[in-house]
């Protein structure tokens, strides 16, 4: 199998996104971490996985806790590190509180860093690679997600410097663009405020028919990006959105 013998770490893991990859990695022969702060979830994504995963609870808020979460997934080396925990918070910006931006910018900037800063040696030592978890809000405006807009387009502007950095090192760092996936955080309930413009969501809406993506579609580009046949790819950001980024 592709990833026989790969030792893979993967953030976000109790439902969604996460959960979908740990999935696919596990039947494709990784030995896989899972993380997140959701402990029960963690287990129920455990208990759907072809092999049993080192389940490892952690908080993305706090980065001693992030490097905790890397060091228990690379006690025996470390080959493939998928950010994809994240969180969202979104509506009218006259009203956003900046107390929820430093939020928003702390789980899904700041850990990803500490995150890749952690593992980094170990995937030096494996000629590793990073796959990290933009968004199509990193490639376009969405209005009413300034904040959550502004931490993917640093994760994409990680993602990228990282990838310059540590090239001639043998580590290859990728981010995935994903747009509207059928998960918890796409549920998110939307702000009622009289100031929202239905008008200007929608505008980022998919363009194909059913142009809403499974998380089991990210799964696959994760996987892709991870393995030898994206050996020649890095610094590179994959959109996968039904079209919700070509205009």
């Amino acid at each position: 199998m592709e990833f026989d013998g790969k030792k893979v770490l993967i953030t976000g893991a109790a439902s969604g996104i996460g959960r979908a990859t740990a999935i696919h990695f596990a039947a494709a022969g990784a030995q896989v971490t899972i993380g997140d702060i959701n402990a029960a979830g963690l287990e129920e994504t455990a208990g759907m996985m072809a092999a049993s995963p080192n389940v490892v609870p952690y908080d993305a808020s706090d980065f001693d806790s992030c490097r905790a979460l890397v060091a228990a997934a690379a006690t025996d080396g470390l080959d493939v590190l998928c950010n994809i925990s994240g969180m969202m918070k979104w509506g009218p910006s006259l009203d956003f509180s900046v107390e929820d931006f430093e939020q928003v910018m702390k789980v899904n900037t700041t850990s990803i860093f500490v995150l890749c800063q952690a593992a980094l040696p170990h995937l030096i030592e494996s000629k590793g690679n990073i796959v990290n978890t933009a968004s199509a809000a990193a490639l376009q405006g969405i209005a009413y997600t300034i904040a959550y807009s502004a931490s993917k387009h640093a994760v994409a502007a990680i993602t990228k410097g990282l990838a310059i950095e540590f090239a001639a090192k043998g580590v290859r760092i990728n981010a995935i663009c994903p747009g509207h996936v059928d998960t918890p955080l796409a549920a998110t309930p939307p702000p009622q405020n009289d100031d929202v413009d239905w008008s200007l969501v929608m505008r980022n809406s998919p363009k194909l028919l059913d142009g809403m993506c499974d998380p089991a579609d990210v799964a696959e580009m994760f996987a892709f990006l991870a393995s030898d046949r994206a050996r020649k790819v890095t610094g590179a950001l994959f959109s996968i959105d039904g079209g919700q980024v070509a205009g």
